[in-house]
C-alpha cells in the first residue's frame, strides 16, 4: 500500500471541497460539518473500496459526470429555496449532501483503482488516518475562517463565491469525467 499516494489523492479529490467547508463552518456548528462530511468521506472511501472493480466494469467513467450536474443546479437554485431547504434539513445532512454531490465522481475516480487492491484490514488503516487527517484539516480551516479580514472577506462575498465555486466544480467534474467529450462523440 502506497501512503503517499493515498495522502496525495485524498488532497487532491478534496482541494476544492476545503473551500466549501469554510464556508459551510460560517452557517453551521463544527460538529456537525465535521460529522457530515467524515460520513461522506467513510461513504465514499467504502464504495471506492467495495464496489471498485464492479464500477469500472459496468459504468464508465464518465457516466459518473452526471453527478457535475448537482453542484451547477444547487448554485443556481432560487435563495429563497435555499432558506426553506436549510431550515428543515440538519447540518449533518446539508454537509453529507453537498460534499458527496461535489466530490462523489472525483472520490470514485480517483479512489477506485487506488484502493481496489488492498486487503481489508488495509481499507480500515485507510479509513482511520484519512480520519484524523480530516480532522485536523476542518480544524486548520475553522481556525483560517476566524482570520478577521478572511472572515469580512466571506460575509460580504461568500454567497457569491460558493455559487462561483459550486459551478466551477459541476463544470469540471462535467469535462474531467469525459461526459461532455462523450456527450459530443454522439453528434
Amino acid at each position: 500500500m502506497n501512503w503517499l499516494l493515498i495522502l496525495i489523492t485524498f488532497l487532491g479529490v478534496n482541494l476544492d471541497f476545503f473551500f466549501i467547508l469554510l464556508l459551510l463552518l460560517k452557517k453551521h456548528k463544527l460538529g456537525s460539518v465535521m460529522m457530515g462530511y467524515l460520513i461522506g468521506l467513510w461513504v465514499l472511501l467504502i464504495l471506492s473500496f467495495s464496489v471498485g472493480q464492479i464500477l469500472d466494469r459496468f459504468l464508465p467513467e464518465w457516466v459518473l459526470g452526471l453527478l457535475g450536474i448537482l453542484p451547477i443546479y444547487m448554485a443556481l437554485k432560487d435563495e429563497d429555496e435555499d432558506a426553506k431547504e436549510v431550515n428543515h434539513k440538519s447540518p449533518v445532512v446539508i454537509t453529507l449532501i453537498t460534499y458527496l454531490s461535489v466530490c462523489a465522481g472525483c472520490n470514485l475516480a480517483l479512489f477506485l483503482p487506488v484502493l481496489s487492491t488492498i486487503s481489508a484490514i488495509q481499507i480500515i488503516e485507510v479509513i482511520a488516518v484519512l480520519t484524523v487527517l480530516s480532522i485536523l484539516v476542518i480544524l486548520i480551516i475553522k481556525w483560517i475562517g476566524n482570520i478577521r479580514p478572511i472572515n469580512d472577506l466571506m460575509e460580504k462575498y461568500g454567497e457569491i463565491m460558493t455559487k462561483v465555486v459550486y459551478i466551477g466544480v459541476g463544470i469540471y467534474v462535467l469535462f474531467d469525467s469525459g461526459l461532455i467529450a462523450h456527450v459530443i462523440s454522439w453528434f
